[in-house]
């Protein structure tokens, strides 16, 4: 592709796909994949890259709230789309557009019901979602009972999956806490079925679950920041491939004397002669403040050059003394060198807020 002209956001399709085969590939050939499509595709483009899925073989989606799976299918996605964390009053938009619920608590479910029959469905399909550990969303163990007596004698609604959500799956000195959530969701989906009479799809893990926890695939594995190229794991990291990469442009390059200051709160100044570069991008963009005053670097023409400064609204400062560029060369954010891990790591963050964060408007552009 070519050098960017403006701040970009550049998304390879290409990579996608290979995190999707390569995550995959560690599954059963019957297990089903929920591509986890939420935040705009942590940060990309949620309609091209659920396209893309769907085209290449996901079965399900999953995204957070109910106008983002509204937003899906204005797109033209056409398959099943899990929506995590629905708010009651989004429902009859919900069932408009076909989206299906994870019902989480008792007061959910009841009003969820009471929607179904204000819509006149039938078989609608739900998810009962399990608190086993994580203690953020879901029913306990002991709901079971509840929730059939709420399904009694009820037509309107069908339930698709039974499901969980493991708290420590990356971290191997949590690994008995992770069996343990595997092991009451076990012991949920036995008693569960056998109250309801058939075998709703069961799933529990997530990207770094899949990784480590093969044996616990059940029906279905969700997904998220592993198709974006991320495992929290160095060696499973380096199998996969980052979609995104970040891009600017140098606006303007200054030459600055010993004692000038650089940007916001003289926060910089300069112990001698040196060459500043100016960037179009900046906290409104994504790039937080924090990541300014020498802590964190972006690659210009293959050379780590240090952001100085604070950080401003719609621009960044760096160092580049001793760095071949020119006005209007192309500078690296994040992507490969350095990385979103990476660059993220310099914040004492992680890459799933650096990428999360990046502003809708900067301009988003496809390779594939």
């Amino acid at each position: 592709m070519a050098k960017a002209s403006e701040t970009v956001l550049e998304i390879d399709l290409n990579n996608l796909e290979h995190n999707y085969n390569y995550l995959r590939s560690k599954l059963n050939s019957d297990t089903k994949f929920l591509a986890v499509v939420k935040a705009y595709a942590y940060g990309s483009d949620a309609v091209k890259i659920a396209l893309k899925l769907e085209a290449i073989g996901v079965d399900y989606f999953a995204v957070a709230y109910v106008n983002e799976g509204v937003a899906l299918r204005m797109g033209g996605v056409k398959k099943s789309i899990l929506v995590l964390h629905p708010q009651s009053v989004n429902f009859d938009k919900l069932i408009e557009h076909c989206l299906e619920p994870s019902l989480y608590s008792p007061k959910i479910l009841r009003e969820f019901l009471e929607a179904t029959k204000r819509n006149g469905q039938k078989d609608y399909p739900v998810h009962i979602k399990f608190n086993t550990g994580l203690n953020r969303l879901g029913f306990w163990e002991n709901d079971v009972d509840y929730i059939m007596d709420q399904l009694k004698e009820r037509r309107d609604i069908r339930i698709t999956s039974i499901f969980s959500h493991l708290a420590a799956t990356e971290d191997s000195t949590e690994k008995q806490f992770t069996l343990k959530q595997i092991d009451t969701f076990t012991k949920i989906v036995s008693d569960f079925e056998e109250k309801l009479g058939y075998s709703p799809l069961k799933h529990i893990l997530n990207t770094s679950g899949i990784i480590n926890y093969p044996e616990a695939n059940f029906d279905m594995v969700r997904s998220g920041i592993g198709l974006y190229g991320f495992a929290n794991d160095e060696e499973i990291d380096s199998q996969l491939k980052p979609i995104a990469t970040l891009k600017t442009i140098i606006s303007q390059i200054h030459k600055i004397e010993p004692n000038e200051s650089v940007g916001y709160n003289r926060a910089y100044t300069s112990e001698g002669y040196r060459v500043t570069a100016t960037l179009p991008l900046g906290h409104a963009d994504g790039i937080g403040r924090q990541y300014g005053k020498g802590k964190t670097f972006v690659s210009v023409n293959g050379t780590l050059a240090p952001i100085i400064g604070n950080v401003c609204m719609d621009m960044i400062m760096v160092d580049i003394t001793g760095i071949d560029c020119k006005e209007g060369d192309e500078v690296i954010i994040f992507g490969g060198n350095p990385t979103a891990h990476s660059f993220a790591a310099t914040a004492n963050t992680i890459s799933y807020e650096l990428i999360t964060g990046i502003s809708q408007r900067i301009k988003r552009v496809f390779k594939s």
